[in-house]
């Protein structure tokens, strides 16, 4: 390919990538729709703007060995083991069923071979994980209870899509004259054993070695080494090149380079990935599509109502889902998924599919994802409302009488409860998230901790709240800590609350309530970071302190000052501007001689929050 040319189909594919995801997303429909439609419209069916889509397929499979490398290192053992009930037991489940299902009706109906009708039961039962997890996002339902469900679900699916994608080129050789190649097999575990052993021993040190060098090129080069490297092996003993990304990435999963290896590909594999799709869009047949829509349409139909009426009992019984989530979920993960156009292709070219079987799977799997965010926003609008949050009974608490209560168990709420706990001052912590106290709870017994909503009178009774002295409202989420305040004031006025603020209005709102002095969240820390910048551009410690201690003081009392007008926006503005004028007119006296007295004593007093 001569250099213009390359620059030619360069351009083409990012102004088509730049027009058409931006397009889909903004329709709430996706990224991985808008490259399907960007590949649509530049292929040879269409436009013709690129012709070479062999090629291109050829370069854009390395998106998909990164994506599994990826996924491989986000396979925490410890996140497998919290959700492993959901993970291996609704997610095992839902894709053997519905892989038997499918893979029976292509057999017996279809008429299509045994190892046919394993691959495409097998790709057909995988659902989008990137639509899946993106509605989710967009509708704030990733925390519900079907919203759960679903990720349990799309993680063990993509677990499932390694070994179907290294199945394939087995179940080619079963279906040969001969059979079942017993040597390809031998092969296959020899050089998964040897990839695994030899990964185990050799990458960590690899990684050390590198790491010395302190050059953010070699960490990149090094990281793509690895997955290049690992492919290339396997495919030299004709094994799948994805398998070995995987197993790379299983290898490095709980390594002390995970984070950093992470950074280094997802540049490389968002690109590549957007290539796969494109060239996966460039390959539709769009003329089946025009000359059998009905067939098109039945199968589009078909694999929906197949998967949705086998999903909803999974989500209903075994998910323990109330009926209305149990349908959310089947709506949201009766699609098919990109891991289908990987299996289907690669069973393509080891010729267990035709070109034209191929070509309608493709464009039921396309049609089903462009279907699903619509269906999913039409159901919400049947059934009303979002989907409830997970329910749970509230645990008994049964402790001493406390000192301290703490509402919220996150970052600021476990600081709070570890400095209590060793100076042995009994105390009571209450969250709301399962998830929270699901990981607390994984890392010691703890006895101390309880579930349930700190705003609900029973609870704080139960807690003893009568008996306590102290009330750390530790919550983030501005609404909720504000509900708690009014119930504690209202039902325990001896509390002393102490309150953590979101941002200057919470404050003002927890101030409304007879809160004195809110600690917002983040203040203490900027001081700090304030001090050690002005320390490290040259100010003496002392001096650094004293102004940083100047402006906290300024900032205390504007707080107080805005406080009488903060529902009044044209007064905030001018407080603002006088404060920042004032607090500059005290730097520059501090310029002056004579400020220097003026700087010790103030010194005197210590800077708030500081080591």
């Amino acid at each position: 390919m001569d250099s213009s040319h390359f620059l030619q189909t360069a351009v083409v594919f990012l102004l088509a990538t730049v027009i058409a995801v931006p397009l889909t997303k903004r329709f709430r429909l996706g990224s991985v729709l808008g490259y399907l439609l960007a590949g649509v419209v530049i292929g040879p069916q269409l436009l013709g703007l690129v012709s070479d889509t062999e090629g291109v397929a050829a370069i854009s499979e390395f998106g998909v060995v990164l994506m599994l490398f990826v996924i491989g290192l986000e396979l925490s053992p410890q996140r497998l083991w919290v959700m492993r009930r959901s993970v291996f037991g609704t997610g095992l489940l839902q894709v053997l069923s519905c892989s038997l299902a499918i893979g029976a009706a292509a057999y017996y109906l279809f008429g299509l071979s045994g190892s046919a009708a394993a691959i495409i039961g097998g790709s057909l039962a995988l659902s989008s994980t990137a639509f899946g997890l993106q509605i989710l996002g967009e509708r704030k339902e990733a925390g519900s209870a079907y919203g759960r469900q679903a990720f349990a679900i799309l993680l063990f699916q993509d677990l499932a899509a390694i070994p179907l994608i290294a199945a394939v080129p087995l179940l080619a050789s079963s279906s040969s004259a001969q059979g079942i190649d017993l040597l390809a097999m031998l092969r296959t575990i020899v050089v998964i054993a040897l990839v695994m052993v030899g990964g185990r021993y050799l990458l960590r040190q690899v990684f050390r070695f590198v790491a010395r060098a302190d050059s953010v090129e070699v960490s990149t080069a090094t990281a793509l080494l690895v997955v290049m490297g690992t492919a290339l092996l396997m495919e030299l003993a004709h094994v799948s090149t994805t398998l070995g990304a995987f197993l790379a990435g299983v290898l490095l999963a709980d390594s002390e380079y995970r984070h950093e290896l992470e950074s280094h590909i997802e540049p490389f594999k968002g690109l590549l990935l957007g290539l796969f799709f494109i060239s996966v869009g460039m390959s539709m047949d769009l003329s089946l599509l025009l000359h059998q829509p009905l067939l098109v349409l039945e199968l589009v139909i078909a694999l929906m109502l197949l998967k949705g009426v086998l999903l909803w009992p999974l989500g209903r019984w075994l998910g323990e889902l109330e009926r209305t989530d149990a349908l959310r979920l089947a709506v949201l993960l009766a699609c098919g998924g990109e891991f289908a156009f990987v299996v289907l292709k690669l069973a393509t070219g080891q010729q267990l599919l035709s070109a034209r079987q191929n070509g309608l799977l493709v464009l039921a799997i396309t049609l089903s994802m462009a279907l699903t965010p619509l269906l999913v926003a039409l159901v919400a609008k049947l059934l009303g409302g979002k989907s409830k949050k997970p329910t749970r009974a509230y645990d008994i608490i049964d402790t001493h009488a406390p000192r301290v209560i703490i509402a919220g168990y996150g970052r600021m709420g476990q600081i709070v409860a570890r400095v209590l706990r060793a100076q042995g001052i009994p105390f009571v912590a209450l969250d709301h998230s399962v998830e929270q106290l699901d990981l607390v709870q994984r890392f010691g017994n703890v006895t101390d901790i309880f579930y349930g909503d700190p705003a609900r009178p029973e609870l704080l009774r139960a807690a003893q709240a009568d008996k306590a002295e102290v009330f750390v409202l530790a919550s983030d989420d501005p609404e909720s800590s504000l509900r708690v305040a009014r119930v504690v004031r209202r039902q325990y006025p001896h509390l002393k609350i102490i309150a953590r603020a979101r941002n200057r209005q919470h404050v003002w709102r927890l101030m409304d309530l007879g809160i004195d002095e809110p600690v917002r969240e983040t203040l203490y820390s900027s001081l700090k970071l304030t001090r050690k910048a002005l320390e490290a551009l040259g100010l003496a410690p002392e001096q650094a302190a004293d102004q940083v201690e100047r402006f906290r003081r300024q900032d205390a009392e504007l707080i107080k000052l805005q406080y009488a007008v903060y529902d009044d926006e044209a007064k905030l503005v001018q407080t603002t501007r006088e404060a920042l004028a004032d607090l500059e007119k005290l730097f520059e006296a501090d310029a002056e001689p004579s400020a220097a007295r003026i700087r010790q004593r103030d010194v005197d007093v210590p800077l708030a929050g500081s080591d």
